[in-house]
């Protein structure tokens, strides 16, 4: 181990020299270039300690203890949580990328364990840092040449909200209207890319030290997407390219969905003005009742939007967690069947966005319909087809649906309903745990893209479980009925007009139809069944 540490400190020293010297050369300003000298190398040495710290007590704390074991069990429980704070103080110390990346390990269920889980998602989305008055204004004076006091008839210095790369403001423009005005943090641009190298170099130090221990895939993400994310112009066009996609492939639910209008005059790169919502979080059961909503509306709305996204348009939203996501009522005073006020979803933070290519958005849907209606060929050979292999097809399918193989194959309506119970996540924190190799193997063989779409479904499933207390019944039948569409539609975009051909379509159309029927009346029965006492 103390090998391993001087390895680590030698590289330490090679990449903070590296690190400096590339920022001399990379910035224009010399203030910039000597601040990020002096920033690497205190990062990597603070990173380099914690890596080191935490190989060492791991190797320290189960050394000489049988695997397996009740001391084991124990000792490896506590020394998950000890390292699982040290990396949050990491995070925590070094801010922006460093951040995005504990959000990341705490969307991973099923692939970290439940100690890292709980630390990461208890703080990285609430103790995120926030940037002064003065550094918001320096900001404004250097994209807009104006302090936001004069770009603004009324601006509140002290922000809404604040997250691991901007924050926002409330603002009044100077003919009235009311507008949420997000600042990046200052220090981001300059300090990303070192920190995207000094991230790269711990994680594969951790690899190198613990093998079974691979998310390298991790950091080729955040390399992709960070500069994307930093670049508030991409993230407007994302918003706007997305309610498109509702209005030409799914006009059925797009008066539904919405986000914020930009204000393309005032924003920037760094700068992005937009339209100042009415509305509350999407976890805000109370509010959303008091608005007349029904948190179950919401849930199969949220269900159905991000459905028809993902197999129809192969445009995903890929950070829909509860900060991300609002909702109201329907502005057109639309009420359903039941006297209840339509919600309509308001889609937040558009840089996280993900394109799905048509062979894989075809396999994608055919592997979730195979995976609603218990189809274990279709579920094995869209697996293969996605780059699961034939011996993690199994995983894969547990993976996406947290549930053991056993319940995915179970042709009962609700075999892939969790209760969200302590039984339910032990169950899952077990096999992450034995099954650790097989699923760092999985992450290594699957595009980027479907890793993506692990981490949505994750902020999904959380997003669910606290409206109605999990992923329900009917939100499946909802991405049984989306995804057999899409793959009905993929069928039909073959160059085969036979009639035999038509025919077949129609068939399977009509047999969908009824499928989806008998499905839904058993989910009536079900819910009188658990209605009645006794």
């Amino acid at each position: 181990m103390w090998r391993s540490f001087a390895k680590l400190a030698a590289g330490a020293a090679l990449l903070g020299v590296g690190g400096g010297a590339a920022a001399v050369a990379t910035f224009d300003d010399p203030s910039t270039a000597v601040k990020i000298c002096t920033i690497v190398p205190l990062r990597l040495v603070r990173d380099s300690v914690t890596a080191a710290t935490i190989a060492f007590d791991y190797q320290f704390s189960l050394h000489g203890l049988k695997e397996g074991s009740i001391e084991w069990l124990k000792a490896r429980h506590e020394v998950h949580n000890r390292c699982a704070h040290r990396l949050q103080e990491l995070c925590f110390r070094n801010g922006g990328i460093y951040i995005k990346l504990g959000q990341h390990i705490g969307q991973l269920e099923y692939v970290v364990p439940e100690e890292y889980l709980q630390t990461m998602r208890t703080s990285m989305l609430k103790r995120c840092p926030v940037s002064s008055y003065d550094q918001v204004r320096r900001v404004f004076m250097k994209e807009l040449g104006g302090p936001p006091e004069s770009i603004f008839a009324e601006f509140d210095p002290v922000p809404l909200a604040s997250a691991s790369l901007a924050q926002v403001h409330y603002a009044r423009t100077h003919d009235g209207q009311k507008v949420a005005v997000k600042v990046q943090h200052t220090h981001l641009t300059d300090t990303a890319v070192a920190d995207l190298a000094t991230v790269e170099f711990i994680v594969n130090f951790l690899h190198w030290c613990f093998p079974a221990f691979d998310y390298r895939w991790l950091v080729d993400e955040i390399r992709e997407s960070a500069p994307k994310e930093l670049n508030f112009l991409y993230e407007a066009s994302n918003s706007e390219k997305c309610l498109d996609n509702f209005k030409r492939l799914s006009p059925h639910i797009a008066d539904s969905i919405y986000a914020p209008k930009v204000y393309w005059n005032l924003s920037t790169s760094r700068l992005l003005i937009m339209e100042f919502m009415e509305a509350v979080e999407i976890t805000d059961v109370s509010g959303i009742k008091n608005l007349g909503m029904q948190p179950t509306d919401v849930s199969r709305l949220v269900s159905e939007a991000f459905a028809e996204m993902t197999f129809k348009h192969g445009f995903v939203h890929c950070d829909p967690h509860a900060a991300n996501m609002m909702v109201r009522p329907l502005p057109s005073n639309k009420w359903n069947i039941l006297g209840r006020k339509r919600p309509q979803l308001i889609l937040l933070d558009h840089g996280l966005y993900k394109e799905l290519d048509f062979a894989t958005r075809t396999s994608y849907a055919a592997l979730w319909k195979g995976l609603v209606f218990a189809d274990v060929n279709a579920i094995k050979d869209n697996s293969v087809k996605l780059g699961a292999g034939e011996d993690l097809y199994a995983l894969f399918a547990g993976i996406l649906t947290m549930r053991p193989w056993k319940r995915v194959i179970d042709p009962s309506v609700d075999h892939l309903v969790l209760e969200g119970n302590e039984g339910d996540r032990s169950e899952l924190q077990m096999y992450a745990s034995q099954y650790l190799p097989q699923i760092s193997e999985l992450l290594r063989r699957l595009p980027r893209v479907i890793l993506l779409m692990l981490k949505t479904n994750d902020c999904l499933r959380a997003v669910n479980h606290a409206l109605v207390g999990g992923y329900s019944l009917e939100s499946f039948l909802i991405i049984g009925r989306v995804s057999s569409e899409a793959v009905l539609e993929a069928k039909k975009m073959l160059k085969k007009r036979s009639l035999l051909w038509g025919l077949r379509i129609w068939f399977e159309q009509v047999f969908l139809a009824a499928r989806l029927l008998s499905m839904k009346v058993s989910l009536w029965l079900l819910q009188v069944k658990r209605s009645l006492p006794g």
